[in-house]
């Protein structure tokens, strides 16, 4: 018998049979992305700078990472932090939350860094927890977060879930004279480059590592050099590199801060001979210690090929936060709202991106826990996560990707209770002054901003919790450095919805973070 009837059953399993093949081949796109070595998961590498800006040419020195890296995959041309200091940035790379939401708010323990309630909350669901349900090998050296293996946080017998080999460096960036925590028992280094140059030590231990990995199982390594941070002592062999070089005097180099927060306000301008100098200094010894971390790439791409993993390995690079070098006369330091501090570099390689790809879309350094995972195989939507997995971007094999248009950078500032030595006539509240009493932070440099980035608009808006309810606003579009506070000469409207964008950012929690209109 023909007719409507009995040819319905046949159109119904052919229906069935179209979703099993689209089922099929997105499977099979799948494992082209993420499992490129006869269907074992790809493994992962992430190389976490520290203070390492790339406005200011941060990534001048290290030919031989835009080399193995940027041209072999991505570039992320517009990539951020959402908060430019160390330890909410960190915290945030790892849970892949805005600070509001993982709750560490500075450096100190006070502020959440490293501390016993970071430790039960956020820490015991970070990424790495989630690789090793995956049965991911995973391996940690170098700096983890500024408070880590002090006595009120844990010790050096902390060790966060998650991780299989721990090298962990007990509290901030050194080169020299540290210790470390060797899973969870103290280990301490002193002033001999072969045996305790710490950049060197990291890349000679996750060499070690692969050398003796399962090769049954997927692996994670996540290295995190001092470089560039201060002390900023680089390796002898390199210690009269850049002789000549000195920090960039364009954009908003020397520039005055009218019209900005009171901070930016208060350096002298122009800056003494002194500043200069001195910041011109800090600028060479920071390119010389990333000459280093360039070697330490080389050597692992070298090492993943001679391991025959190379091809079905993420390799990303990246850093915490930007910096500045005299920028609005503030000589050296980070934590401000401007491109130089909130921008950083962003490069990866591996199965299903094409070479020299350059992606111009937004992405946040809270994206990269999602990411990873998402390369895991982990279905990151069930995740408490505040970021999005960027890897359709990079390998738009797999699925359709979709570009955030704005995103929230926020920061709480650091103040002493007590007036600066350096600075007694400015009073208590501030922080990291300099002895011109220039200072870098304060209680009141605290801020959140919506920053828009769509192809349509490219505008930054900020408030400051401060008695002035002070409020910044750019249009990058024409004034690429912010030397304008625009805020007197834009519509209130945009104003008004610019506020009311900000409040949602505020408050978002996952979800709720990606799905703001």
């Amino acid at each position: 018998m023909t007719g409507p009837t009995s040819g319905a059953p046949h159109r119904r399993r052919r229906g069935r049979l179209t979703a099993v093949a689209v089922a099929l081949l997105s499977a099979l796109l799948t494992c082209c992305v993420r499992c490129a070595d006869g269907g074992k998961p790809s493994n992962i590498l992430l190389i976490l700078a520290d203070d390492q800006d790339v406005q200011l040419g941060g990534l001048t020195p290290m030919k031989k990472t835009k080399m193995l890296i940027g041209d072999a995959g991505a570039t992320f041309v517009n990539a951020y932090t959402v908060t430019p200091l160390c330890c909410p940035s960190r915290s945030s790379i790892l849970t892949g939350q805005y600070p509001h939401n993982h709750q560490v708010r500075n450096n100190s323990l006070s502020g959440n860094c490293s501390s016993p309630l970071w430790q039960k909350g956020p820490e015991s669901q970070a990424f790495p927890f989630y690789l090793s349900k995956q049965k991911y090998q995973t391996f940690f050296a170098g700096k983890y977060l500024n408070q880590y293996g002090k006595k009120e946080s844990g010790d050096v017998g902390h060790v966060p879930p998650g991780w299989d080999q721990w090298f962990a460096l007990v509290g901030n960036s050194q080169y020299y004279n540290y210790t470390l925590s060797v899973n969870g028992k103290e280990e301490k280094h002193g002033d001999v480059y072969d045996t305790d140059y710490l950049t060197d030590l990291i890349t000679n231990r996750s060499l070690n590592f692969l050398d003796n990995r399962s090769p049954q199982h997927p692996f994670f390594l996540m290295l995190s050099p001092p470089a560039p941070h201060s002390p900023w002592t680089a390796a002898p062999q390199y210690q009269k590199e850049f002789a000549d070089v000195k920090a960039p005097r364009d954009g908003s180099f020397d520039k005055p801060g009218t019209g900005k927060h009171w901070l930016l306000r208060q350096p002298i301008n122009p800056m003494p001979n002194s500043s200069l100098t001195f910041l011109d200094d800090a600028f060479r010894r920071r390119w010389q210690t990333l000459l280093s971390v360039d070697d330490m790439v080389e050597k692992l791409v070298k090492k993943l090929d001679s391991i025959k993993e190379l091809d079905n390995t993420y390799v990303f690079y990246t850093s915490d936060n930007g910096y500045h070098t005299g920028q609005f006369s503030l000589p050296i330091d980070k934590r401000q709202l401007y491109e130089f501090d909130i921008r950083v570099p962003l490069m990866v390689r591996g199965p299903g991106i094409m070479p020299n790809l350059t992606l111009q879309a937004p992405v946040l350094n809270i994206d990269l826990a999602p990411t990873i995972l998402d390369i895991s195989g982990i279905n990151v939507s069930a995740v408490n996560m505040d970021g999005q997995s960027f890897l359709p971007q990079m390998a738009p094999s797999l699925r359709n990707s979709s570009a955030r248009p704005f995103f929230l950078v926020e920061y709480t500032g650091e103040g002493h209770s007590t007036e600066d030595p350096s600075c007694p006539q400015l009073g208590p509240g501030l922080a990291h002054c300099f002895p011109d009493c220039v200072c870098e932070d304060a209680y009141n440099n605290t801020y959140a901003c919506v920053r828009t980035l769509d192809g349509k608009q490219n505008l930054q808006y900020c408030e400051f919790a401060d008695s002035e309810s002070f409020v910044e606003v750019y249009n990058l579009t024409s004034d690429p450095h912010q030397l304008e506070n625009i805020v007197k000469k834009v519509d209130p409207a945009v104003l008004q919805a610019m506020n009311q964008l900000l409040i949602k950012l505020q408050s978002c929690v996952a979800d709720s973070c990606r799905n703001i209109k």
